[in-house]
């Protein structure tokens, strides 16, 4: 499938697929919309634990960058595992500008978070723990091992089948208790498939340029 780099408004890349007119972050910003969705509502909650988290949809890398530079401004000892199952190739994750955005300093860590093995745990550092599985997300069998979890899928017109009750359901399964899964979609039929999967259910304002977000907890 075509992929084009594209800069978004806040002067961030990221990858657009016209076959299915889609792209990887918002085009209004494709930094602002992570750091907003996922470590404002998200990793912020865990400030100074330890934390597990599951991201869904490993991408370009821009969350697991971002929430490394963040755990060494915290402190938190991390266990970061990405799921993927269609991976970004190395040329194109070369072509994201991140590293520059955020931090030069970070360029050997972006580096390692795209070259390391898959299924093989990688310590990015002394507190972050990193580990990328190929893999549907249709398959994930994990059981109360995480704490957080990012879920970054394509869009519900795109890939409605990543955003169902049962995907949901796996998702509840792998969280701990009192466990928060966060993501940038607010759609009703999307809250309603996570509540029937047994979260509780919260709408937070969204990244700039969206309205809404959810936030949804296991009790």
């Amino acid at each position: 499938m075509k992929r084009e780099i594209i800069e978004t408004k806040d002067g961030s890349t990221s990858i657009y697929l016209p076959e299915l007119n889609e792209t990887y972050h918002s085009k209004h910003g494709a930094i602002q919309e992570a750091n907003h969705v996922f470590i404002k509502n998200g990793f912020s909650l865990f400030e100074g634990k330890p934390i597990s988290i599951l991201e869904i949809g490993l991408g370009t890398g821009l969350n697991a960058l971002i929430t490394f530079n963040e755990a060494q401004k915290l402190k938190n000892q991390i266990e970061y595992v990405g799921v993927e199952a269609y991976p970004v190739s190395m040329e194109d994750a070369l072509k994201m500008n991140y590293v520059a955005a955020l931090n030069p300093s970070l360029e050997p860590i972006y580096l390692k978070i795209h070259q390391s093995d898959w299924e093989t745990t990688t310590n990015l550092s002394d507190n972050f723990s990193f580990l990328k599985r190929k893999q549907f997300f249709e398959d994930i069998n994990d059981k109360e091992a995480f704490d957080l979890i990012y879920f970054d899928a394509f869009g519900f017109d795109v890939q409605p089948n990543l955003w169902t009750k049962a995907i949901f359901e796996t998702l509840f399964n792998a969280l701990r208790n009192d466990g928060i899964l966060v993501t940038y979609a607010c759609r009703s039929i999307i809250k309603n498939n996570m509540i029937e999967a047994g979260f509780k259910v919260e709408k937070l304002p969204g990244a700039p340029g969206k309205r809404e977000m959810l936030r949804a907890k296991k009790e």
